[in-house]
């Protein structure tokens, strides 16, 4: 069964960084697609960043430039760098991964298309 874990929310200054990770068990993640997800109070939950196995990136306008999505299949953990950070990034963040064994080119940003999901780890910037 695959599970996801993330980790590295936090409370930072706008300007400051944080890296959030998400591992995953239950599966091998090298071959999914995955993403990154986050939803603020009242709003809808959004698309940040996805990647698929051939480490091919595709990020919503709003952090392009800012945020980096990466894995390191070794350690099956996908990661999500963010810099620059701003107060409207405050947020619950999720890992999101498709369940796939081969996920190639297919880099959605939509909710519906990612069959499991992480439990959330709250980012809050102050200004």
């Amino acid at each position: 069964q695959v599970q996801l874990v993330e980790s590295g929310g936090g409370s930072v200054q706008a300007g400051g960084s944080l890296r959030l990770s998400c591992a995953a068990s239950g599966y091998t993640s090298s071959g999914d697609c995955m993403g990154w997800f986050r939803q603020a109070p009242g709003k809808e939950r959004e698309g940040v960043a996805a990647i698929d196995s051939n480490g091919s990136t595709r990020y919503a306008d709003a952090v392009k430039g800012r945020f980096t999505i990466s894995k390191d299949s070794a350690k099956n953990t996908l990661f999500l760098q963010m810099n620059s950070l701003k107060p409207e990034d405050t947020a619950m963040y999720y890992c999101a991964a498709r369940g796939s064994r081969l996920c190639i080119n297919y880099l959605r940003l939509e909710r519906a298309q990612y069959n499991y999901w992480g439990q959330g780890t709250q980012v809050t910037v102050s200004s």
